[in-house]
């Protein structure tokens, strides 16, 4: 498999995503239309592979080589801080990382004034970096789902998650109180890869480069 570029993909919409735009360069892969549980797809005629990874995995596939390529969110990869090579911002998959807290609480409360929090969150590294860049001490609790569960059953006052719309926030009388950092979508490539598969994987981050900066934004 040495001659081939293997890519590394998170199953579900970010995956339909990407293959659409990968599509508008010429990188296609038939057998990934049909309907089957396989993890691992191949387009033997142009040499490339796809491996359907979970999204927190990505990074890891893509640093030890497993993949030559891959694509992930921004917030996997300021939580995992890997030895990646991150070329290009895809532009899709937007969101945002933010504080949240009880609609009650933000009314009376100034975050200036924290200096000793509890905070839920599926991103504690992330959350650690932020608060102790603003002086604040902050005691971490990890979870893997629900976050917005953590303050109404007194786990923690405030959370750290991604939000979309928004709209999750307000059907659990939550609101944003700080944006930590804009997330998307982002390519990926390892490290040792791009030296010995040089020109092929340059001619790939050319040619998205030249699709995305021809796609009008989408206003956020």
């Amino acid at each position: 498999m040495s001659d081939y570029i293997t890519f590394a993909l998170p199953k579900g919409r970010i995956m339909e995503d990407s293959m659409e735009l990968f599509a508008k360069i010429g990188i296609s892969c038939p057998e990934m239309k049909e309907k089957n549980r396989k993890l691992v797809f191949e387009n033997k005629q142009d040499k490339l592979r796809f491996m359907a990874v979970r999204a927190t995995d990505v990074p890891t596939y893509v640093e030890y080589g497993c993949a030559d390529i891959g694509v992930v969110g921004k917030d996997t990869l300021l939580e995992q801080d890997k030895d990646l090579y991150e070329p290009l911002d895809l532009n899709f998959g937007y969101c945002r990382l933010v504080v949240a807290e009880p609609k009650a609480l933000s009314e009376q409360d100034d975050p200036a004034s924290w200096s000793n929090i509890r905070v839920a969150t599926k991103y504690p590294k992330v959350t650690e970096r932020y608060f102790a860049g603003k002086g604040v001490q902050v005691e971490l609790i990890k979870l893997y789902g629900s976050i917005e569960l953590a303050p109404l059953v007194g786990l923690s006052e405030r959370i750290v998650d991604l939000v979309s719309t928004g709209a999750t926030l307000r059907d659990n009388g939550m609101v944003e109180v700080e944006t930590i950092a804009e997330i998307t979508t982002r390519l990926i490539v390892n490290r040792a890869s791009m030296k010995t598969k040089h020109e092929r994987i340059r001619q790939i981050i050319d040619g998205l480069e030249k699709v995305i900066a021809d796609t009008p934004k989408i206003s956020q």
